[in-house]
């Protein structure tokens, strides 16, 4: 495999350094990251990370409920 070599400055490293796990090389931590697979295994490798807080989750579903009474009406999100 061919290999190339890149200079970032140091908070760029500790930065990808933090985000990847202790026994990931960087190449294997950029492919996971930049090129997820498209998969549904893959889908469920990041579905972790795109878990919404409560209090998003209650503001859609209000929004939602609200819908139910009338389907032409749009709210405006905030």
């Amino acid at each position: 495999m061919a290999v190339k070599t890149i200079t970032i400055d140091m908070a760029a490293y500790d930065l990808l350094s933090s985000q990847k796990s202790p026994n990931e090389s960087f190449s294997k931590f950029i492919h996971r990251r930049l090129a997820p697979e498209k998969t549904a295994k893959g889908l469920l490798k990041v579905l972790p990370e795109l878990a919404l807080d409560p209090d998003t989750l209650g503001k859609m579903e209000a929004i939602v409920m609200s819908r139910k009474s009338s389907m032409a009406e749009s709210l405006e999100l905030h």
